[in-house]
């Protein structure tokens, strides 16, 4: 029988108080430790040279726009810096071009140089709202990988074998039902591994899904004199709607440059089973706080509506500051538990012909998908005018009764009808 979990307890408890603490909080929400005393070694080594740990990241930007989803690996980096650590950020500068195989079931679409360039651009004013600048390195794979020589990479390769390329779940789905793999997917892994070795990394991130590839900058590392890296992983996290993934093509997504009161809004939409995880991955609440959530939580009732408002305000403090949150709870607690008009809606601005055809200026507002669609909300008694409901198949209203009003579906749809510049306001 293996006594490695009883090893790992040992090092753990032997670990200076320090130490100890910071362990606690960096394994928090960890889906793994690899190895298991991988993380406690790692910091007791680097205590002892007197010198921050590299924590690695590798980052693909493959879109615009970072949601809580892609911050719980950013937030778990966080961590470490507030340690005093070194977050060491490698930028896919050539690996981004070749396309990350992970979780996908068919050959990812490569990017273009300037494809990546541009989607960096973006990524980084997003990152520093959760990293600390002062203590990030940001490096490009390209510096490395695009000079290689052909011989030093045929090296590389004797290091892995296509056998344990194949024991990756991904690869062997797809092997399994003769779904093509190119090599350049196979290469993937053996790049991010490299990484590891160029950067000289401690401790690699990542998804659970980055399991494999960050496992191979082990192997690498080892060939190459160095001290292996230990691996942490984190879980996915779960959308808003307490099933999928967080996924912007999904919908259920909360982006971090959204707005205050739409993040609160949504964070309000999760489901009780979540509020912990969220809690876990999106806060920087500590440890004994979380487990305390989590009992409220189960607790139901008011006690479980107060700890997802206080998950929810703590994440919208993270990105938008203490006050912005607490309007944003003002704003919500006014619509949905006091039925009140929100003052601040966005002013919708048209030219307004008398009679107004309201399906059609819901359409242009935004409100519903097709005037058809703008039909059926009227008939549903879902569409109001300053708070009350128009009338099933009242589809024209004069514009006097529409200018300057909130024209609202539901209670999060609502603007403020105003005239078009230069055209007449209506009395």
């Amino acid at each position: 029988m293996s006594t490695e979990p009883e090893e790992s307890q040992s090092l753990i408890e032997s670990l200076p108080a320090d130490l100890r603490s910071a362990y606690e909080v960096l394994a928090a929400g960890a889906a793994q430790v690899l190895p298991r005393t991988g993380l406690a070694e790692r910091l007791l080594a680097a205590s002892q040279e007197r010198r921050p740990l590299r924590v690695k990241l590798g980052i693909d930007p493959s879109g615009s726009e970072l949601t809580l989803g892609h911050a719980v690996v950013l937030r778990k980096l966080r961590q470490f810096q507030d340690f005093g650590h070194l977050a060491v950020l490698v930028v896919g500068g050539f690996t981004g071009r070749v396309g990350d195989p992970s979780g996908k079931t068919a050959t990812r679409s490569a990017q273009s140089a300037e494809q990546v360039i541009a989607n960096s651009q973006g990524y980084f004013d997003q990152l520093m709202k959760i990293l600390d600048p002062a203590r990030t390195e940001i490096r490009d794979n390209a510096d490395w990988l695009a000079g290689m020589g052909l011989a030093e990479l045929l090296d590389y390769t004797r290091l892995l074998t296509v056998a344990q390329l194949l024991e990756r779940d991904d690869f062997a789905k797809r092997f399994a039902g003769n779904v093509p793999i190119t090599l350049s997917e196979f290469f993937y892994p053996l790049l991010q591994g490299i990484d590891s070795v160029e950067v000289t990394a401690d401790i690699e991130l990542g998804g659970t899904d980055q399991t494999f590839n960050n496992l191979v900058g082990r192997v690498l590392q080892k060939a190459k004199g160095q001290p292996p890296q230990a691996v942490l992983t984190v879980p996915l996290l779960v959308g808003i709607d307490g099933v999928e993934k967080m996924g912007k093509s999904l919908g259920n997504f909360v982006a971090i440059t959204e707005p205050a009161n739409e993040q609160f809004g949504k964070l309000m939409r999760i489901p009780d089973s979540v509020v912990q995880q969220y809690a876990t991955l999106c806060t920087t609440l500590h440890p004994a706080e979380v487990s305390q959530l989590g009992a409220e939580v189960a607790a139901g009732g008011a006690r479980a509506n107060q700890a997802k408002r206080r998950v929810a305000r703590e994440i919208v403090t993270l990105y938008h500051g203490a006050r912005a949150a607490a309007a944003a709870e003002d704003r919500f607690n006014a619509i949905f538990r006091d039925h009140r008009l929100p003052t601040d809606a966005p002013a919708f601005a048209t030219r307004l012909t008398d009679p107004v055809h309201l399906p059609a200026l819901l359409t242009a507002a935004g409100l519903a998908e097709s005037s058809s669609a703008g039909r059926r909300l009227i008939d549903a008694g879902a569409v109001k005018v300053d708070g009350t409901p128009v009338a099933r198949g009242c589809y024209e209203l004069p514009a006097a009764e529409l200018t300057g009003r909130l024209l609202a579906v539901g209670k999060r749809k609502v603007v403020r009808v105003v005239p078009e510049q230069g055209s007449p306001e209506l009395e």
